[in-house]
């Protein structure tokens, strides 16, 4: 699967696995919780948007995990540039 950009147009939630740099808002059994802002732009690399269900995704650097339904519905989809 080629990954697929989204830019955010409201603050999403995304858990941080313990390893992550960040300075999570919670934290709890080793996994954080983090708000993606407005704007941020993020890379669904682990699979596709169908359901409901957690996904990979890169941002910030980082590897977060994110709703389906939280990308599908805040989300706009960005052309793939140079890959």
């Amino acid at each position: 699967m080629l990954a697929q950009m989204y830019r955010l147009k409201t603050p999403t939630l995304a858990i941080l696995a313990e390893d992550a740099q960040s300075t999570p808002v919670s934290s709890s059994g080793g996994l954080s919780l983090t708000t993606i802002p407005t704007g941020a732009e993020v890379e669904v690399i682990g699979g596709p948007l169908n359901g409901n269900r957690l996904v990979d995704a890169r941002w910030a650097g980082k590897t977060v995990m994110v709703f389906t339904n939280d990308i599908r519905d805040r989300g706009e989809r960005l052309l793939a540039v140079g890959r």
